[in-house]
């Protein structure tokens, strides 16, 4: 018996305005699959069940590129850095929605790396590539450092990390998309503070309703509007020990 994922093709037309076509499901379906048997060897996700599945990982990692859902949103073929992907979220669902987007699924674990190569093949996703590394590094790297129009992260430390991760990746104008559970008033000043110095606005906090669970989400969008300053970011380490 397969686990077969729901198709929920009216709360993606609600929410999203936007539908998977019957080849985006098959492919959202094969990744669920290819993620319960990559989970044997390598503790992916804790997220197994089909609907929890398909909230907490496809919807929750499109709900934050709502913007790119729309048709009219530019440059028309994007390029994209998931930082941190780990399973592959949001990156591999945003891949497999948004055909015309270039995406860079970026991780230091060497292991998941070589498992979302795998995925990329099974899914044959060409428009998407993979990097072994740490972010403090690529955002050094003349190759990536102003090389992409949106930097995704699903934060888990301090949000001004995820800050100091995002915005030296960006081309100017580019936009940053923090994922995030809880928010609070502490957490946009300390942002406030982080980007700043980071060259970037914080353009909109949105917070929004799961539509299964009903829980709580926020995403951060901040805009690259200067140059961020050659020092940032800091070396391996240094935004989590002490962040902005």
């Amino acid at each position: 018996m397969t686990n077969l994922l729901p198709e929920m093709a009216e709360i993606w037309q609600q929410t999203l305005n936007w539908q998977p076509t019957v080849q985006q499901q098959a492919q959202f379906q094969k990744l669920y699959e290819l993620i319960l048997e990559g989970n044997r060897q390598l503790n992916l996700t804790r997220i197994v069940d089909p609907q929890e599945f398909w909230e907490k990982h496809l919807w929750d990692s499109l709900r934050g590129i709502a913007p790119l859902l729309s048709a009219n949103f530019s440059p028309a073929s994007p390029a994209l850095i998931d930082i941190g992907t780990g399973a592959g979220f949001p990156g591999v669902p945003v891949a497999i929605t948004v055909t015309n987007c270039t995406i860079t699924l970026l991780d230091s674990t060497r292991k998941k790396i070589t498992f979302l190569d795998n995925i990329l093949t099974e899914l044959a996703l060409t428009n998407a590539k993979t990097i072994v590394g740490r972010a403090e590094e690529i955002g050094q790297h003349p190759q990536h450092r102003l090389a992409y129009d949106i930097a995704l992260i699903r934060a888990v430390g301090a949000v001004s990390v995820c800050a100091e991760y995002t915005l030296p990746l960006l081309k100017q104008g580019g936009l940053a998309i923090i994922y995030r559970g809880n928010w609070t008033e502490e957490e946009t000043t300390a942002l406030q503070n982080a980007v700043n110095q980071l060259g970037g606005v914080i353009e909109l906090i949105e917070e929004f309703t799961t539509p299964l669970s009903n829980s709580i989400r926020h995403c951060l969008y901040v805009r690259k509007v200067t140059n961020t300053p050659a020092n940032f970011p800091r070396p391996i380490g240094v935004p989590s020990q002490k962040p902005l």
